[in-house]
């Protein structure tokens, strides 16, 4: 698999970057975010559960790509942001069975996984908290969006393949729809990403929703949408 980030150079460089951005993450507030629709009643609901990929970190909120979606959406579906910077699987399969009763979306875009990989946990771990995402999405009638995500090459060839397999393995087995990378054209492009390597710039933001939007258009479709599909930029 070709490498979705650049190697750093040193592994403390590495981890003073990572520690950063998850203290970064350990202060984030909580903020939903859920956007008025033209008909509330009738249009369908879609919930992104993510991390600080998703939750516009280190930029403005509307210059994020959940909230480029909704534009892009044109209020014909009510997009709900319930993601956290610093999120992990663990802490996604907490909040989701909440989220599920509270917004009853009929799809549902798991983003998560970038900080069990930033931390080395086991990716068997990860594997069984977003497979029981999953399955209480799809016992909720959710149908279920696998935004999958890459660690740089620090954490050993090994470890980083396990990490990917992950997300192909559980698309398979409950098949779910995937985006193999979300960083695709950004995490190696210049001025894509913030400083800390690890985070993408506003004008990366466009990009990450065209990495979304094929898949995405597909079960707008399906279900009958007329949607504008240009790209975002």
């Amino acid at each position: 698999m070709t490498s979705g980030f650049p190697v750093l150079g040193l592994a403390g460089d590495l981890r003073q970057r990572i520690a950063r951005a998850l203290v970064a993450g350990a202060v984030s507030i909580v903020t939903i975010i859920a956007w008025p629709v033209a008909h509330a009643d009738t249009s369908p609901t879609l919930l992104v559960l993510g991390d600080s990929l998703s939750a516009a970190y280190g930029i403005e909120q509307e210059e994020g790509w959940v909230h480029l979606l909704n534009e892009r959406l044109d209020g014909e579906v009510a997009v709900v942001n319930a993601s956290i910077s610093g999120e992990t699987t663990s802490g996604g399969a907490q909040r989701l069975p909440d989220l599920l009763g509270q917004h009853e979306p009929q799809l549902v875009l798991l983003e998560l996984g970038g900080n069990d990989g930033l931390r080395g946990l086991p990716p068997q771990q990860m594997r069984h908290n977003l497979a029981d995402m999953i399955e209480a999405s799809q016992a909720a009638d959710a149908e279920v969006l696998l935004l999958g995500i890459d660690i740089p090459p620090n954490y050993g060839q090994a470890y980083r393949d396990a990490f990917t397999g992950v997300y192909r393995d559980l698309a398979e087995e409950y098949d779910v729809a995937l985006v193999p990378f979300l960083l695709d054209g950004v995490a190696l492009e210049d001025g894509m990403m913030q400083s800390d390597g690890i985070h993408p710039t506003a004008s990366a933001q466009p990009v990450i929703l065209d990495n979304v939007w094929p898949e995405l258009e597909r079960w707008l479709e399906q279900r009958g949408a007329t949607l504008a599909s240009g790209s975002a930029q």
